[in-house]
């Protein structure tokens, strides 16, 4: 299913007086069948406006494009049957996540030729032994990864981890090197409450090359705010890290976001597979008591489509 955006200027005025104007405006569509008159009230209904006496749509053109999540344009997905959409990065002994650390190591414990001799004629296992950093892969960061006092991966309540509604922001053509921030105002036109926020940036496409790590896209102090304000209960990304790798330790997201308990998910791939909203979205680790990070299978359920 193709997405559909809308890109014109417009000039509204109000009913009891004043007017607001915008230039070069997008807006998501439900088809790409859609007029000046239908395009103007889908902004109006974007923009929460009343009152409206007149609207002006002007030098409208109708692009294939991914929706950006535009509010009120797009009607939720419906039906129960889903695909998946899996947003891990696979471990493979030898392979760098974060630029630095110890890449994982997999070896045999018990292999298939040595334990035909402990079973049964026709009957072998394998057994093995993986030997990682907790950061490794796709990854959830606990509260106890910051705060020695935060809960630990086994302390994490399920229900904040398993079938969130995903928010995601699709921002691949929304930063650059010299502007690598996302902001607080770039999240501002979504309800967040209880959601899983999902940041694609497409970074994820330098996974393992040696400059993953060098002018990433990061979330500011103040964005990790706003998204605690607003009662998340996750934020991923699909970058080497939430903050800043290159601001010379500081760490700010990381010490907000977990600071009030909402959990975070670094190195996601595979957002732009998803709907800016009507997914939903599972990372779940497992219980490892006095741990702070720890490898997810982090997927996402999506109505078919979508």
């Amino acid at each position: 299913m193709t997405d559909h955006r809308a890109h014109f200027d417009f000039t509204i005025a109000f009913v009891n007086g004043g007017g607001v104007s915008g230039d070069a405006f997008r807006l998501d569509l439900p088809s790409a069948a859609a007029d000046e008159e239908g395009v103007g009230r889908l902004l109006i209904r974007h923009l929460g406006l009343t009152l409206v006496d007149s609207i002006e749509i002007r030098d409208l053109r109708i692009v294939e494009d991914q929706h950006r999540g535009s509010r009120g344009t797009v009607p939720p997905p419906s039906g129960s049957d889903v695909r998946v959409v899996d947003l891990s990065h696979r471990i493979v002994a030898g392979m760098t996540t974060y630029p630095g650390l110890p890449a994982p190591e997999i070896t045999p414990y018990l292999t298939r030729a040595e334990s035909r001799a402990r079973y049964a004629a026709g009957t072998e296992f394998a057994m093995d032994l993986i030997t990682m950093i907790g950061n490794t892969g796709t990854y959830l960061d606990a509260p106890f990864h910051r705060y020695a006092d935060g809960a630990d991966l086994a302390g994490l309540d399920l229900a904040t981890l398993v079938d969130r509604p995903a928010e995601v922001f699709h921002l691949v053509d929304g930063w650059s090197p010299e502007r690598r921030g996302i902001e607080a105002e770039t999240l501002a036109d979504r309800e967040l409450l209880g959601a899983a926020v999902l940041l694609h940036t497409g970074w994820d496409r330098r996974f393992g090359e040696a400059d993953y790590g060098r002018s990433a896209p990061f979330l500011t102090e103040a964005a990790a705010r706003f998204l605690v304000d607003a009662g998340v209960a996750l934020v991923g990304i699909d970058s080497v890290n939430i903050d800043d790798v290159e601001s010379g330790g500081s760490r700010p997201a990381h010490s907000v976001l977990l600071g009030a308990g909402v959990h975070v998910v670094e190195h996601l791939t595979g957002l732009g597979g998803l709907p800016a909203r009507g997914a939903r979205f599972t990372a779940a680790p497992p219980a490892v008591s006095n741990f702070g990070t720890f490898p997810v299978r982090a997927y996402a359920t999506v109505p078919r489509g979508e």
